[in-house]
């Protein structure tokens, strides 16, 4: 029961760490509970040590995912389920492997190993198919960006490591206390755990950058407020394009230089090669006759029509016999007297944008996925991140929805010339709920990161402005049909983050399997 209730203690105050409303040092200590229902459990005289450990890992873990994003129930139920289970899954695995290599070797190779594989885990998580990073440590600071402006060198990363170190430092004095019953343990374990914590806070005020910019673009972002379930995807082009000229119109007469409108805002399929016969193509050449200074982003629905089995990928859809097509979720660029660009979105929410491995589980699996509310055709992506020149020489990034949640991703837009992020989403799918919230703060963690100011423009959810350093310059409320303005500051140069990625999470996968080696050819102590 002892160990029951530890592990119900680390889900808890990992849950209670998170964003928005939590608080997120608890997140400094909310390994140790379990670290130690796992510790007792080693070193228990009772026998299935490696089920036991496991299923307390799974019931912190539980708790933790199904706190933290329930709201993903109000989306798609099955996708939701599916996501808490199979998440708690992969958590609940690298404390039992942790299990395994801890009866071989020292506390330290044992803790480096748990971080390291940790690590290499949340990688993963930004990389497979079944690709779900949200509950990634770092992420926990999203709201608390006076704490980590040193990002900008290491990414969310920095910020999982930060977190990992400080839980076992204190879980290591803990277990000498226990052991010695020294009072100047605590001590020295109470000094480490605060120059831990303290020292990456310090540097973060220190570093933390002007943010004054003698470049910027007025901007206008637009958050239409339709409801996916029963508006969006039941209006035609036609009454979308007059109901975002009616809500943009007033705001004209200070002519505005950029305009940025939603994910798939024009959600009435467009085949790709008739897009320049589209209503979406008439509204940007209204509105860019009567304001030519003007640049518009904005997010489409589209598809393409094959017939050449040569030009049919793996992420293509069988329409019919000896037809194909591709399906699109995209970003439009339109300016006077230029072609149209497109960008296609190129992370995909799993089972709802695609079906993982699809080669190899759909033989296997059939149509289950779709069976359980999943997704109907696959998404085709692309490999470069695009951005779009404006007429003022600078450039935007294109990022649509989830891709805002992959840091080492959205550098790709910086290194290839981006000076501004834009991020278009629909974020009404989860109803006023922490998600969309979660998914707002999130931007905050590009911009520290990337030393890039952002304009978002949500469906509905938060639309708004964040400076590079995090900081919120403007923002809406949730449910409101409005349209927000503001001089959107255009920064250049790269991060360290930037130019070198996950590094951590690189070294991590060597440390990793290093220590498991070591493991495994050692006998058990």
């Amino acid at each position: 029961m002892k160990n029951i209730l530890l592990a119900v203690a680390s889900g808890l105050l990992l849950a209670l760490s998170w964003p928005t409303n939590g608080f997120s040092p608890l997140s400094f200590i909310g390994f140790v509970p379990l670290l130690f229902a796992e510790f007792n459990t080693r070193h228990d005289h009772f026998k299935r040590k490696n089920l036991r450990t496991f299923g307390l890992a799974y019931l912190s873990f539980f708790i933790w995912n199904a706190v933290t994003t329930y709201w993903l129930y109000f989306s798609t139920p099955f996708g939701g389920i599916f996501a808490i289970l199979a998440n708690s899954l992969l958590m609940s695995l690298i404390l039992l492997i942790y299990h395994v290599v801890a009866k071989r070797v020292a506390f330290t190779a044992a803790s480096s190993f748990f971080i390291a594989l940790w690590l290499s885990f949340e990688k993963l998580h930004l990389s497979w198919e079944f690709s779900w990073p949200w509950l990634n440590l770092g992420n926990v600071f999203a709201n608390d960006i006076n704490l980590i402006q040193w990002y900008e060198y290491t990414g969310t990363f920095g910020g999982s490591l930060w977190i990992l170190i400080a839980n076992f430092v204190l879980f290591k004095g803990i277990l000498l206390y226990r052991r010695h019953k020294k009072s100047n343990i605590l001590l020295r374990t109470g000094v480490r755990l605060f120059l831990i914590i303290a020292l990456p806070i310090s540097l973060s005020f220190l570093i933390k950058p002007d943010t004054h910019s003698e470049n910027t673009i007025e901007t206008l972002s637009l958050q239409p407020n339709v409801d996916p379930y029963t508006e969006k995807y039941y209006t035609d082009n036609l009454k979308i394009s007059e109901s975002l000229i009616e809500l943009a119109e007033p705001l004209f007469k200070d002519k505005p230089q950029l305009l940025i409108a939603p994910e798939t805002v024009f959600a009435e399929g467009i085949e790709i090669n008739d897009y320049r016969y589209s209503q979406a193509k008439r509204f940007s050449q209204d509105l860019l006759n009567q304001n030519e200074q003007l640049n518009i982003l904005f997010g489409i629905s589209m598809y393409q029509i094959l017939r050449d089995e040569s030009q049919v990928s793996g992420q293509s859809n069988v329409l019919r016999k000896g037809v194909w097509f591709n399906d699109f979720n995209s970003a439009v660029f339109e300016r006077k007297d230029v072609e149209h660009e497109f960008y296609h979105k190129s992370k995909l929410v799993v089972g709802v944008e695609n079906f993982p491995y699809q080669s190899t589980l759909k033989p296997l699996l059939g149509d289950i996925m779709i069976d359980l509310g999943g997704t109907v055709a696959m998404k085709t992506t692309q490999k470069e991140r695009s951005v779009f020149k404006l007429n003022n020489g600078y450039s935007i990034a294109p990022i649509i929805c989830y891709e805002s949640v992959y840091g080492e991703f959205v550098n790709g837009y910086v290194s290839n010339g981006a000076h501004a992020l834009a991020i278009i989403t629909n974020d009404a799918w989860w109803g006023d709920t922490q998600g969309h919230k979660q998914h707002w703060i999130f931007a905050k963690l590009r911009a520290i990161e990337t030393r890039r100011a952002v304009a978002r423009s949500a469906n509905t959810g938060i639309s708004g402005f964040i400076d590079k350093d995090g900081s919120v310059l403007k923002k809406s409320n949730y449910n409101e049909k409005t349209i927000l303005k503001y001089d959107l500051p255009l920064y250049e140069g790269e991060t360290f983050y930037v130019k070198h990625g996950d590094y951590i999470p690189r070294i991590s996968n060597f440390l990793a399997l290093f220590i498991l080696l070591f493991a495994v050819t050692r006998r058990r102590e």
